[in-house]
């Protein structure tokens, strides 16, 4: 069951990057889909990034990491548009890898002694936010890359991933829960950079108003897929 989800979470980038390079992506449709993703990235910064470590332990100490995860965010995202003359499209590919690591970490760790609910709520999560980033990321480095450059630095970013997943499954299992939920408070700031950078500003910018109710949709589906885990 772990390789299958491991799988399963790394391959919807895989399948979004072909899909945006190869596939017909409409305007709209990108942007519906990224504010999609967006909603679902809330529930996962908010509920299964950064709750536990603020309900569970040292307050300061959690938020602090927050703050320093979206600081990092924002520092590289602004050397790899501004200094580094990278497309919009690699920006949410640093998006995905930086706060898909310690992520993806949590997700092994998670699938520990899991119930097969809780399993599906953090992967359904972590999958519905994929897809479509990479979808939309892809075809926008198209623009300034071979479509087989942009296919292997996507396939490149799915292998970390799971690589990353294993690690958590592997080698994490005996780590302290506190210092997991550190490096997860880490990734919520990841997100919640991303989203007010990249994310939500792009899904505007391709379906305008649309995007409002896809974000909404994004964020009860990954709700739904929340009070599953819990049960």
């Amino acid at each position: 069951m772990t390789v299958i989800v491991i799988l399963m979470v790394s391959a919807a980038l895989i399948v979004g990057a072909l899909w945006g390079i190869y596939g017909t992506l409409s305007k709209n449709l990108e942007g519906f889909l990224v504010a999609l993703a967006g909603g679902a990235l809330l529930v996962s910064a908010l509920l299964e990034l950064i709750h536990t470590a603020v309900k569970n332990y040292s307050v300061p100490i959690a938020l602090s990491v927050v703050f320093l995860g979206a600081i990092v965010f924002t520092v590289l995202d602004y050397l790899i548009k501004k200094k580094w003359s990278a497309p919009s499209g690699t920006g949410l590919l640093a998006a995905i890898t930086l706060d898909g690591i310690p992520e993806n970490l949590a997700l092994g760790v998670a699938l520990i002694g899991a119930t097969p609910l809780s399993v599906a709520a953090l992967s359904g999560s972590i999958l519905l936010s994929n897809l479509p980033e990479a979808a939309g990321g892809a075809k926008e480095m198209v623009a300034k890359h071979s479509k087989s450059k942009v296919f292997l630095l996507w396939l490149a970013t799915a292998l970390i991933l799971a690589a990353a997943a294993l690690v958590g499954y592997y080698a994490l299992a005996n780590v302290s829960k506190e210092y997991l939920s550190y490096l997860k408070c880490f990734a919520g700031g990841a997100v919640v950079a991303s989203l007010a950078l990249e994310v939500f500003p792009k899904a505007f910018k391709q379906d305008k108003y649309w995007a409002g109710l896809a974000t909404a949709i994004g964020l009860v589906l990954a709700l739904y897929l929340n009070t599953l885990g819990s049960r």
